[in-house]
């Protein structure tokens, strides 16, 4: 009716507040994130690569919510920001060893395939590990078990396939994003890097002095500046 308006208070209104507050903090960890991989990376794509994957994050943690009938509560909004930067490191791992062997000259297909195999097993220690230790928090064991119970479920579940995914669709991303550095650099070098020297046809002045060369034949613009300040045409 007129006049009346529906205001929210309570666990309502501090859920609704806690929400607002996890995306703030989610854009501004992406962005940080990102910001710090274009200064280390010196470059655009791969940045957009790693931050890509974090996409892979809640996929698995959602999924095993659903599976084990979980609501989305707070301890899940929690494991959801683990989670981003657990696949964000395990990126990380993989570009930048294909980086730095692509900076020894070595072609980005061998790069990719090595960073694959030697990063491999330390990914998947630290995954295992972490499962390992949601395990009991999964469970509900410990006083108030069951409302963390969530978050363990959240954790477990995400890390498991986003370590699949990164392993397979990382680099394969990746190499993609090279590529597409490879063909749009030079194009986009040619259309911003327009300026060549002379090309304001500002005159060339240089100082004359007793040790200064002999200037051999030069176009009327071109002189030097005496030891009293004057300007005289090139001889």
């Amino acid at each position: 009716p007129i006049g009346v308006s529906e205001l929210v208070l309570g666990q309502a209104k501090w859920q609704a507040e806690m929400i607002s507050n996890f995306i703030v903090a989610v854009v501004a960890g992406v962005l940080l994130v990102f910001a710090v991989l274009v200064l280390l990376y010196r470059r655009l794509l791969p940045p957009f690569v790693n931050m890509g994957s974090l996409i892979l994050a809640p996929l698995g943690g959602l999924l095993a919510l659903w599976v084990t009938g979980h609501p989305i509560s707070m301890p899940v909004y929690i494991g959801l920001l683990m989670l981003l930067g657990i696949v964000a490191k395990n990126s990380i791992l993989l570009i930048d060893f294909a980086l730095e062997e692509m900076g020894k000259g070595v072609d980005i297909w061998t790069a990719i395939v090595d960073a694959g195999h030697k990063r491999a097993q330390p990914i998947v220690m630290t995954t295992v590990a972490m499962v390992a230790g949601m395990v009991p928090t999964a469970l509900s064991i410990g006083g108030d078990g069951s409302f963390r119970a969530p978050m363990g479920i959240t954790v477990i579940g995400g890390l498991v396939m986003s370590t699949v995914l990164t392993l397979l669709i990382v680099p394969a991303t990746f190499s993609i994003a090279v590529g597409i550095e490879r063909w749009a650099g030079p194009r986009l070098g040619r259309r911003l890097l327009t300026f060549r020297p002379g090309d304001d046809g500002a005159e060339v002045v240089g100082i004359a002095g007793p040790n200064a060369p002999a200037l051999g034949p030069a176009s009327p613009k071109i002189g030097f500046r005496d030891g009293d300040g004057g300007t005289q045409p090139a001889e």
